[in-house]
This record gives structure tokens, sequence and C-alpha cells, in this order.
């Protein structure tokens, strides 16, 4: 019990260790920011690598807070039971964005947690292995429509460990469907992406999709993942990969006033 909440309190530290003060009312300039985050619920915790699962259920906690072209983006995954999972602390920047096209690039250190059972003194033991990971990110993406976008994912991590896989990368090639019109209030969105996979030497090729029914002006979303390798190397538990998840999502704007010095 002691452990987890040592975790909690971690992991609560971390997501407000990005604060914003208003200032009382004087003379200032007005800058817009945002605030936002969503809690899912799901059965099969999938991780950031589709491939790569916690394989049973999990509750994830994302936030992104930040103004202009920079933000802070936690995301803090438990399996249900109460045990970490992975906390990965995302700093985001847009490089270049305009009406059609947009670069971000991003950077975390990351933490992945895994349980291993051993026998001292005659006596089942676990004990919880913390890894740790730095990792950065290049999305250039293309809006063909209003609704429909494009873009080339691509992920680098380096695990400081010397008992887990050193160097991961991971390129995708993603479409995103926005707003697929049905009856009424709602639409879908469907995310489908083939991607390589390559870890130390092993090497793999994978297709994914998300597909979330959205409801106009309603903060729960469901949604469901699937993944599946159609030529790989890479040993996993289980090829093909799904999910279903409940989301429950807010996103706020705010405006800071920023004091101007006399």
């Amino acid at each position: 019990m002691k452990g987890k909440i040592s975790y909690l309190m971690f992991a609560l530290l971390a997501m407000s260790s990005y604060i914003i003060t208003f200032a009382q009312k004087t003379d200032s300039t007005l800058i817009a920011g945002h605030f936002g985050g969503a809690v899912s619920l799901t059965n099969n915790g999938i991780s950031l690598i589709p491939n790569l699962t916690l394989g049973k259920p999990a509750v994830i906690f994302d936030m992104s807070v930040g103004k202009r072209k920079l933000s802070f983006e936690p995301q803090l995954r438990f399996a249900c039971e109460g045990k970490p999972w992975t906390f990965i602390f995302w700093w985001r920047y847009k490089l270049l964005e305009n009406e059609r096209f947009r670069i971000i690039i991003g950077t975390h250190p990351a933490l992945a947690f895994k349980t291993e059972s051993f026998t001292a003194d005659g006596n089942p033991k676990k004990l919880t292995i913390v890894r740790r990971y730095l990792a950065g990110e290049f999305y250039p993406s293309y809006n063909l429509t209003k609704s429909i976008n494009t873009g080339i994912y691509y992920l680098y991590a380096f695990c400081l460990e010397n008992d887990a896989i050193k160097n991961t990368n991971f390129l995708a090639l993603r479409v995103n469907f926005s707003h697929i019109g049905l009856s009424g209030n709602y639409f879908l969105r469907f995310n489908p992406q083939i991607y390589f996979l390559k870890m130390d030497e092993m090497k793999g090729y994978y297709f994914t999709s998300a597909i979330t029914l959205v409801r106009k002006n309603f903060p729960l979303t469901v949604s469901s993942m699937m993944s599946l390798p159609f030529n790989t190397f890479i040993h996993a538990d289980k090829d093909f990969v799904w999910n279903v998840s409940v989301v429950y999502s807010f996103n706020k704007e705010y405006i800071e006033r920023k004091i101007l010095s006399m």
C-alpha cells in the first residue's frame, strides 16, 4: 500500500509541475492558452507502440497544458488494481503551423514498471522493476481537407538500463478521418496507420487502426483499437491485439494576464 501511495504522490507532483498563475487586475496583455485532459478506462492497455500491451484492464490519465506553441502533456497509466504501468512526461512544441501544414516535435522522459516474481527463503515474493527511457518524436502532417489529415510519425526511445531493449525506432504513416458523419449529433473518428518497428536488431511491419464514436458536445466517447502484424520477427504474447475504451475528456481555454513592468 505504501508503494502505491508513493507512486501516486510522484504522479501528482509531476502533473502539477506546470502551473499557470493568474495575476490580479492591472495593466496587462492577454495571452490565450489551454488546459485539457482525459481519463480512459479500457479492457486491455495498449502502449504508444500498439503491438506492446499490458494484457489486462487499465486506466489512463492524460493531461495537456500550455500556451502558444509549447505544451506539457503527461500520461500516467495504471493497471486497474492500482499498480503503475508507465509514466510518460511529454513536452511538445509546434515548430510550424498553418492552415495546411504542421510540424510537431517532442521529447519525454518515461518510467516503465514491471512486476517480477521470485522465491526467497522458500517464500514467493514480488518485486517491481522500473526502467527509465528517454525519447524524442517528429511529426509532420498535412490537412487534405477540413476532416482528413495525413502525416508521418517518427519516435526514437533509448533505455537507460542494460537488461532491456536499448534502442527502439518507430515509423508510422498515418491517415486521420476526424469527422465521419452519422445520423443526428453522432459522428466517427477513424485513424488507421501502417508502421515499421525496430527494437535493437528485431524488425517488424504492422497495421493498426482506431475508431471512435463521438456525440457532439458530450464529454464521453467510446473507442476501439486493433493491431496486427503482416511481417515481423519481434516476439509478442499475441499477434492480434485489440481493446475497447470509454473516455471522459475535457478541454478549456484560458486567458493569462501577463503583468507589464512600469
